[in-house]
């Protein structure tokens, strides 16, 4: 019960970081228009973005946690990963867009109404902040992804807010584009991280978080286990891990040892494991991948 109460907290946490981030949009759309300042209106694309975003992983999320079936047998849980590759499209040509009508506004600067920016940027700061304090509450890697996901909105209105500051004592209007290039260059930088992520989990690469070396080393502190070979390491969803492996052992507590080897995985975040008993001198037969 504990389990489905997180997952429970997760969406409505996400679900309220959503409407929040909608909100704003069509306050930011606004907003960048009567001030002329295509700073915010790069803020807005990128909010819209970040509503796709948490729409899509609000929807997955009740998807991701539906249980395995005769269509999937690891479950649901790599639906999860649809969400970041669809977001990661749209700020690209989002953030591709905004960059080139910046780079002309870098070269023919325009007024820009610098009160407006202001208080746009604090409410930026307000409403982005009240998102990230809601789903900061929650546990789940999830919920921790969105936080840090909505923490880049909040500082980027503190850029705001600091330009604006500066424009009311300097008559320098190049500074919106330039705050506009900077923030798509962010966007762009962390939409080619998130990719290498998730294209790292699709072809079951090792997690980051797993060494192989270091989980050998720890099966072997098991009872009994003389030797460990043809591990696999990948994982479902960049948070949920699978592991498959050999152990050869004269053992007859095989239960015993499998629970051994659960109880460590556990600490790799490894939720499903698949082991083969074989004993001594016995030949493996497993196809060569090297």
């Amino acid at each position: 019960m504990a389990h489905s109460h997180n997952h429970s907290n997760a969406e409505k946490n996400i679900s309220t970081a959503f409407y929040l981030n909608a909100f704003f949009v069509v306050i930011e759309v606004i907003g960048g228009l009567m001030t002329n300042s295509i700073a915010i209106l790069t803020d807005a694309l990128h909010d819209f973005g970040d509503c796709l975003s948490l729409g899509s992983a609000w929807a997955l999320q009740k998807k991701s946690t539906k249980g395995r079936d005769s269509k999937y047998s690891y479950g649901y849980k790599r639906f999860s990963l649809l969400s970041s590759i669809f977001l990661s499209g749209v700020l690209t040509l989002s953030s591709v867009f905004v960059l080139i009508e910046a780079c002309k506004r870098v070269m023919t600067p325009q007024n820009v109404s610098v009160q407006g920016m202001l208080w746009m940027a604090i409410l930026g700061i307000i409403i982005n902040g009240a998102a990230a304090f809601r789903v900061k509450t929650g546990n789940s890697l999830s919920e921790r992804s969105v936080f840090l996901h909505i923490m880049e909105d909040v500082l980027g209105w503190v850029g705001v807010l600091g330009a604006s500051i500066v424009m009311m004592f300097v008559n320098f209007p190049a500074i919106d584009p330039i705050l506009s290039i900077l923030i798509s260059i962010w966007v762009l930088t962390n939409v080619w991280n998130n990719l290498k992520s998730v294209f790292k989990v699709l072809l079951q690469a090792v997690p980051d978080n797993v060494s192989i070396e270091k989980l050998t080393a720890d099966l072997l502190t098991i009872n009994d286990v003389e030797s460990v070979h043809d591990i696999h390491v990948w994982s479902l969803d960049g948070e949920s891990h699978v592991l498959t492996l050999h152990v050869v052992t004269e053992s007859t507590t095989i239960e015993e040892i499998k629970q051994d080897i659960a109880n460590i995985a556990s600490n790799y975040n490894i939720t499903h494991v698949t082991t083969e008993i074989e004993r001594p001198g016995t030949e493996c037969h497993v196809e060569d991948l090297e």
